[in-house]
């Protein structure tokens, strides 16, 4: 089964991973196109924002024969000169499973990384550092799980906690034993290391990115579940008193396969409303979904169809007020090129118009474009590739754009 999940790869309804053929999209000046600050080689960015709004960008970088985690603020329309939290020769580097760089509060900042723990492919380890003066410095790594098992743990979402530093992360310790793979969390706080484990979900999908952000009653978070039939629909559970509650799903998709898409979910939330997008291709239909809540993920509106036109996943979302989200999804497009696409979608349904952000390519190499609010635009963030060249690019693009006027569900 594991061989299974790692070869059963989107190749359903002819979204097709295509290597590294296609081109690399080259918008003018006045699009809205930033000064690039990762160097030739660069992959894998990830956005976040601090407290006070200001949008943080992390990459991998090649240096020398080592690579190194990096990040820059964004500041009007320059990033900020980078900086590098840590570097290694033994990384896991893995066009799915991506470091992070996440700001707690204001001056508590968190950062982490995947590395080797031996030599079998997927036997990897997690490392969270913490900074206390807001990415100037970072303390000694350390890991969130405490098993000791060679078996992979990646796919990380970093958050806050009253205490410190929450991590979420998927966990393969029982699949050593012939197990699945599951969803477990810790708290590390700076001076006393990592404290109040906890698992989530004893079975998920092997794969797919987690997510989570912060609710009126603390975190929520999504993932992809697992059934022993073998269905991986989007779940969210929310830690409330204490504990993680049950997951349940965001919508009854019944995608049944038997391989893990490498497409996970994402969340957004202001206030009382949460909004979830996700990529299913149940029934071999590739379709990029959105549900809202208005009640704190208690329940959930019934999904609304947000793309239905050769999507492939690897979404994104915001909230721009408690009624309005941006989603952004790559799309197929022609010759082994893919688009980073993005639109609007209200809570009750009513959808954008589908806008053309950024051109790269449909493959691996691309990774998951990412997607932030930054003032009046927003600033998308992917790895342009194309003739076996990469390099992180980003841009600036008009929320108003989005939001100009109404299209219908699914176009």
């Amino acid at each position: 089964m594991r061989i299974m999940n790692r070869a059963v790869i989107l190749s359903i309804a002819g979204v097709l991973f295509t290597g590294c053929s296609g081109s690399v999209d080259e918008p003018t000046a006045d699009a809205g196109l930033l000064a690039q600050v990762a160097a030739p080689g660069s992959a894998e960015p990830n956005l976040a924002k601090t407290p006070g709004g200001q949008v943080i960008m992390s990459w991998l970088e090649p240096l020398g024969d080592a690579t190194a985690l990096r990040y820059a603020t964004l500041h009007g329309r320059e990033w900020s000169a980078p900086r590098t939290i840590a570097s290694g020769d033994n990384w896991f580097v893995n066009w799915a499973d991506f470091p992070s760089v996440v700001a707690i509060d204001d001056s508590l900042w968190a950062a982490h990384w995947l590395a080797k723990a031996a030599e079998g492919t997927y036997e990897y380890d997690v490392f969270v550092s913490l900074s206390t003066d807001a990415g100037q410095t970072w303390q000694p790594p350390v890991r969130p799980h405490t098993d000791g098992t060679l078996s992979e743990h990646g796919f990380v979402s970093l958050y806050p906690m009253p205490d410190g530093v929450g991590a979420l992360w998927l966990d393969g310790r029982e699949t050593v034993s012939g197990g699945g793979m599951t969803l477990r969390s810790a708290v590390l706080s700076p001076g006393t290391g990592v404290q109040s484990g906890h698992l989530v979900d004893e079975l998920v999908c092997d794969c797919c990115q987690t997510d989570v952000a912060i609710g009126p009653e603390g975190p929520i978070a999504v993932y992809r579940d697992r059934t022993e039939d073998e269905i991986r629909d989007i779940y969210v559970t929310r830690f409330v008193d204490g504990r993680w509650e049950d997951g349940r799903p965001v919508g009854n998709d019944g995608w049944k396969i038997a391989g893990c898409p490498v497409n996970g979910p994402a969340i957004a939330v202001s206030g009382d409303s949460v909004a979830v997008t996700w990529f299913t291709a149940a029934n071999n239909v590739p379709i990029v979904k959105f549900a809202f809540s208005a009640d704190g993920a208690t329940t959930f509106s019934d999904p609304v169809e947000v793309a239905t036109d050769r999507p492939i996943g690897r979404v994104g979302i915001l909230l721009v007020d408690g009624t309005t989200a941006i989603v952004s999804w790559l799309r197929q497009g022609e010759g082994g090129s893919g688009d980073v696409m993005a639109r609007a979608v209200y809570a009750d349904g009513r959808l954008g118009p589908a806008q053309h952000i950024a051109t790269t390519i449909a493959g691996r190499l691309s990774g998951f474009p990412q997607i932030a609010a930054h003032g009046d635009d927003i600033v998308f963030a992917w790895t342009g590739a194309g003739e076996g060249q990469k390099q992180v690019r980003s841009r600036l693009y008009a929320t108003a754009a989005l939001l100009a006027t109404i299209g219908e569900p699914g176009s």
